[in-house]
């Protein structure tokens, strides 16, 4: 007996449809993701790299210790409080409009000390402001 033999076609997995669900999906997640830039500083200040210039006709030094405390040419003042860091500010500058202010700050010290001395200076129309650094070491 002789027995016909059936064809079997090849068994084909078309994956375009499959194809085109995943990039639909990865667009989908692609626009509605947000993407956010998170960092994290570790900030050593301050340091930097250029020389510095020589000031001329005695400038006021203003010492901004660790903790927020302020020095003006080497005196101490009481407390830390605008107004007594302005009246010290006047004090030293007597009638002089045009002397260099030099802002000496702990690594340490909190942002907010040296933007309220930089305030004070503002207030008394005092512009020529630089704020002192180290030399960053050839190792870093």
């Amino acid at each position: 007996m002789k027995f016909k033999r059936q064809h079997t076609d090849a068994v084909d997995v078309n994956l375009t449809p499959m194809l085109d669900v995943v990039f639909l999906l990865l667009i989908f997640f692609m626009v509605s993701t947000t993407f956010t830039k998170e960092s994290h500083l570790t900030i050593d200040l301050p340091e930097a790299s250029a020389a510095t210039e020589g000031t001329p006709n005695s400038p006021i030094e203003i010492v901004i210790s660790s903790t927020g405390h302020y020095s003006i040419n080497g005196q101490q003042l009481v407390n830390q409080q605008l107004d007594i860091l302005k009246r010290a500010l006047q004090k030293e500058l007597g009638q002089q409009t045009r002397v260099p202010v030099i802002i000496t700050a702990d690594a340490k010290t909190p942002h907010e000390a040296v933007v309220k001395a930089m305030d004070a200076a503002g207030q008394l129309g005092l512009v020529n402001l630089s704020i002192t650094t180290r030399q960053a070491s050839e190792s870093e």
